[in-house]
């Protein structure tokens, strides 16, 4: 019961935010919600996209309406207060409202890197073994691939959330981050977290090294694969279906590593704040973005689509 009695459990937290309200900051926030618009805005467009049109129903198209629900909740749960607190004035986040938010962070984090990482074992098996890739990637498959990416960082995010809240909060309740970040509520703890820096580190390791390794090897493979080829344009049409990936992936583990791997001693919140912004609101804009304007399948659909809109609109 103690963990429910300190201070800030009662009091809850406050953000200090990545904003103040000069002339520049207001400028740099209405970006910001851009951005956040953007990425609302693409990543529905592009999930109802793959739902409606069944030329994408492929796997491919099915991780990135996968991909493209992560990055909808991760901007959904992380923007919209930082909104709220920056036009209020009001700083304060409530110890539950920390504690949620961090696990939806941690699991959507996990999930995606996961999933982006699987993500390169598709691009693998259509380039290496194409005459093979409607067993090795069957609906069965497609299901218990991103089953297991949403699995796997739920479960991290869980085991976060409650290592992170059972931490007893007595000094200062002021973070200096826009959302609850773990690293960034760890410096406030009045106890011990040596356990637990270490068990965020082995799950950091874990959740980006594991796919990252994994994305390492199948490129390594579609290079072979790609060098063999006689044909220029099947080369170049190999290499397009994995530069949108690649995009995708560098944006992502670019800046988690930055943030997750590096010692406690190197770090330096305004740093820390920027990328987060990176991650949270940046990248999700830019999937939709990499995927469908670098995607003859993608605009096909969009065309239709508007096509269709415009042919009901002049019934």
């Amino acid at each position: 019961m103690g963990m429910w009695l300190n201070q800030s459990s009662i009091d809850g937290f406050i953000l200090l935010g990545i904003f103040s309200h000069s002339q520049t900051d207001l400028v740099l926030f209405s970006a910001v919600m851009m951005v956040f618009m953007v990425a609302l805005c693409g990543n529905v467009l592009l999930i109802s996209l793959i739902y409606i049109d069944p030329r994408l129903h492929t796997p491919m198209y099915f991780f990135l309406s996968q991909l493209s629900l992560m990055d909808l909740m991760l901007v959904c749960n992380i923007v919209p207060k930082m909104a709220v607190n920056f036009l209020s004035g009001r700083k304060s986040i409530s110890f539950v409202g920390c504690g949620i938010q961090i696990g939806f962070f941690v699991s959507l984090v996990g999930s995606e890197g996961l999933l982006l990482g699987l993500m390169a074992y598709d691009r693998y098996v259509a380039i290496s073994h194409p005459l093979h890739y409607p067993v090795l990637m069957s609906q069965r498959v497609c299901l218990q691939i991103a089953g297991s990416s949403w699995a796997f960082g739920i479960l991290d995010g869980m085991i976060q959330m409650v290592a992170a809240m059972s931490l007893p909060y007595c000094g200062s309740r002021t973070l200096d981050h826009f959302f609850c970040e773990v690293p960034t509520l760890l410096k406030l703890a009045c106890a011990d977290t040596s356990l637990f820096d270490t068990l965020l580190f082995a799950c950091c390791v874990f959740m980006l090294l594991l796919p990252f390794s994994i994305i390492v090897a199948s490129y390594a493979r579609i290079l072979g694969t790609v060098l063999h080829m006689r044909s220029a344009q099947a080369r170049k049409k190999a290499l397009a279906t994995c530069s949108s990936h690649l995009t995708a992936v560098s944006l992502f583990y670019g800046a988690a590593m930055f943030i997750y791997l590096r010692p406690r001693r190197h770090r330096v919140p305004s740093h820390d704040k920027v990328v987060s912004i990176f991650y949270t609101v940046l990248t999700p804009m830019l999937n939709p973005l990499i995927y469908s304007l670098r995607n003859r399948e993608v605009m096909g659909a969009l065309r239709k689509g508007l096509g269709h809109c415009r042919i009901d609109s002049q019934h």
